[in-house]
């Protein structure tokens, strides 16, 4: 553990990414928090806001439409995380010197610290397999556990992106083993590369997923 974990803090300066949503970002940085006394913890509250809104919009196309609304919402959510996801990427290359454990690993440190504003405690624990504890996370308070379930599909379309650039196999998975709104002290992540019925993990849980919430829908 301590050969992957000086090696991850050596190597983290070699892996580049651009800031997702630009524009608005140094708008918000040069003219806003620069100029203004805005308070930057309403961001928290309106992003609470906009994520309860995505998970009442999924319940209720659930139960208005059932698997036809469902799969609306998961398409939708999946092209807006797909989208992020090749915005952190365009343009860059791939970085060289590093292993697919340390690409994967540096990937989510962005994913959880940037695009989710989460507090992570990452680790490399082998050459196929990395996971991390998210310590606090934006959600935590007000999502429920079912909830997030909605992150799921936002979370495949950044990793389709990731996959798309060729810098990592797509024999990737993932999994969670505790979640902070069912009770833990902490989310615990593990992605390792999958062969054989693994590869579907996440596919399969996911349909999991899909059904009870149908089923509880009605």
């Amino acid at each position: 553990m301590a050969h992957w974990e000086h090696r991850r803090e050596n190597n983290w300066a070699k892996f580049s990414f651009n800031q997702p949503y630009q524009a608005g970002l140094r708008r918000l940085k040069e003219e806003v928090l620069a100029k203004t006394d805005f308070d930057p913890t309403t961001l928290w509250q309106w992003g609470t806001m906009q994520a309860m809104a995505v998970v009442q919009i999924l319940k209720d196309c659930e139960k208005e439409f059932g698997e036809q609304g469902q799969q609306l919402v998961s398409r939708s959510l999946r092209r807006i995380g797909h989208q992020v996801g090749t915005q952190l990427f365009t343009g860059i290359k791939k970085p060289q010197g590093l292993t697919e454990a340390e690409l994967v690993s540096f990937f989510t440190t962005v994913v959880n610290r940037i695009v989710y504003a989460s507090l992570e405690e990452p680790r490399i624990d082998a050459g196929d397999r990395i996971s991390f504890d998210i310590i606090w996370c934006p959600h935590q308070d007000h999502y429920s556990a079912f909830d997030c379930r909605v992150q799921r599909y936002l979370v495949q379309g950044m990793l389709d992106a990731l996959f798309e650039t060729g810098w990592i196999s797509s024999d990737w998975q993932v999994k969670f083993t505790c979640t902070i709104p069912a009770g833990a002290s902490v989310c615990t992540f593990i992605l390792w590369k999958a062969d054989g019925l693994e590869k579907a993990e996440w596919e399969l849980y996911t349909k999991k997923l899909e059904q009870r919430a149908l089923k509880e829908s009605q």
